[in-house]
Parts: C-alpha cells; structure tokens; sequence
C-alpha cells in the first residue's frame, strides 16, 4: 500500500481529522470522506475530495481511516444501520485504521468484529492538535499486526511526518495514547500551577514562560500553549470533557494494572473544579465547549489571581 494507487476512505472531519485528511489528499492520494454534518467535509472538494453522503459508499475503499470523539461513536461509524459494513455488494475496506482515543475494551471489540468480516485493524492515535498537523509535527503511535502496520505506515507518515511508532499487537496503542492524555493533564496543571506562583510574585506570564520554553523543561506542548496562556485566547483545541474523558480512562487503568495514580487523581480533582466553576457562567456549554487551557482561569480563582491577557507576541514553536 506504499503507493498513491490505493482508494482512502476517512470519517470524521472534526479540528483533528480536517488537516489530517487534507494533507493525505494534497500528497495526491485518492480520498472520499465521510462527515456527519457534510458542510464540514465540503471545504476539501476543492483539494480533490469525494465527499459521500452514505458511509456505505466507503466500503469500496482499501483502507478507511477515521478519528472520532469516543468508542460509541466509532463502533456507530463502523457497525450502526448506517455503518461501513453495510456498504454495497457486501464489500469491506481490507484495512481500518482508528486513530480516535478510546478505551482499550472498546478497541479489543471493534477489532474482534471486524476479524469476524474478514477486515483487518490498526489502532494508530495521534499526538498533536491542528496546528501541529498543519505544521507537519504530528507524531502517532500504532498497534496490531506488524505486517499490516507496514504496509500502512507510509500513509500515516504522510499526516504524521514526525514519526509512528510501533509499539505491538492489540490495543497497546491505546494505552500508550491514554498515558499521553494523562500526561497532558498532569503538566498542564502543574505548569498553570508554577506559573501563578510566579506571576503572583511578580514575574509576567510572557517571561516567565519563555524561561521554561527556553530551558530543558520545555516541549512542543509547553511552547505551542503559551500564546493561550499569555494572552488569554480559548480557542478550541481540545475541550475539558475530552480530557476529563481520558483522565478516568487512564484512572481505570491504573485500577486494572495495579498501579498507584495519585497524581492523575489529583489532576482529575482539579479538573473537576473546572467543570464545576462553568456553573457559573452565563453559557456553561458553550464555556466547556472551548479550549481545556481555560482551566487557568480556574486555578487562578483559587490563588487569588485576577487574570488579564497580556497582549504579547508568543512564538509557538510551530513556526517554519
């Protein structure tokens, strides 16, 4: 499958799966795509798309991609009345690769079903957001047969340039993408934390995150969030609910390996006041509804904080 020869079916054209599919379709490939609100899909017309109104009609496909919100959504793309493999003729794409978070019963299952059909599946999460991808940094992470993930790989390296790595058979691709999640959840309290006492101190957002971004503690993470730090700016990466979502899975498994979390625990507690404190606003849904780094506007309540943006220029990291 190394070549452009092969028909790509995608579902999902949320923030995620939008950039994904766009680089795939402006290396020359073959992509129809499959969106629940169609408007969204329809952008990517003009970069070759096929937009198809039927999940059916990507049955016809080699390999179906997809990236959704959670394991009901993608067993509904896959086996619901509408589903994948219900397509025509009774035709099945050889090859699913998912690239959503879910948990690890969900993706055993799935897997099962589709071994049933006579369809192969990867599971290949992702790490990044849109500008990540735009920038060519996205990275992901991939679980199943061997010899399927290598025939697939140079698909994915096409939206996830920064590198795939192979970590073995089943889910373990799961557990690696939830302890990244975990991860993510963990050191942006801690940075939001270490960054109140500093600003309380008396040393501006801007600069104090530049010496962390500077330094060996920073990341690709640290330094593409510091503009939404600095300057207050929610726009929506990736919401607290996700988040909150892969918490308790990364909780549930702790349980399950017998590992002490307390820090994720914590975390989690946290988090919770976030969604607590949304209560309060005039649009609770639509506060929850925007970037997860709100939860800086939370944490500052209890520290006494009173945030204003600082309107500065912040490099991301990201920039060519």
């Amino acid at each position: 499958m190394a070549g452009n020869t092969q028909k790509i079916g995608w579902i999902g054209m949320g923030r995620m799966g939008f950039p994904m599919a766009e680089r795939l379709l402006k290396a020359g490939h073959d992509v129809s795509i499959w969106n629940r609100t169609r408007a969204k899909a329809e952008p990517l017309a003009k970069s070759g798309a096929k937009i198809v109104d039927s999940l059916g009609n990507l049955a016809s496909c080699d390999v179906v991609f997809s990236i959704v919100s959670t394991g009901k959504d993608l067993e509904e793309v896959y086996f619901g009345a509408n589903g994948v493999v219900h397509g025509r003729n009774g035709k099945l794409p050889a090859v699913f690769v998912d690239c959503s978070t879910i948990a690890l019963d969900e993706s055993a299952a799935i897997r099962g079903r589709l071994k049933e059909l006579g369809s192969d599946f990867l599971a290949c999460p992702v790490s990044g957001n849109a500008k990540v991808i735009k920038a060519g940094k996205l990275s992901a992470v991939a679980s199943g047969p061997e010899a399927l993930f290598r025939e697939v790989e140079p698909l994915i390296e096409v939206f996830a340039p920064q590198g795939v790595s192979y970590v073995g058979e089943g889910e373990l691709a799961r557990v690696c993408k939830i302890a990244h999640n975990v991860m993510l959840g963990v050191v942006i309290e801690n940075l939001i934390e270490i960054m109140l006492v500093a600003e309380k101190a008396g040393v501006p957002r801007h600069a104090f995150l530049a010496f962390i971004n500077n330094g060996v503690m920073g990341s690709m993470f640290t330094r593409y969030k510091s503009p939404a730090l600095v300057n207050l700016d929610w726009t929506t990466t990736f919401t607290p609910e996700l988040l909150r979502k892969d918490l308790d899975l990364g909780l549930g498994l702790g349980t399950e390996m017998g590992v002490p979390m307390p820090v994720t625990a914590a975390a989690r507690e946290v988090l919770q006041q976030h969604f607590g404190a949304a209560q309060l606003k005039p649009d609770p849904e639509k506060y929850l509804a925007q970037d997860f780094a709100a939860l800086l506007e939370t944490m500052a309540i209890g520290a006494g904080v009173k945030l204003k943006p600082e309107n500065k220029q912040v490099p991301t990291g990201l920039e060519s």
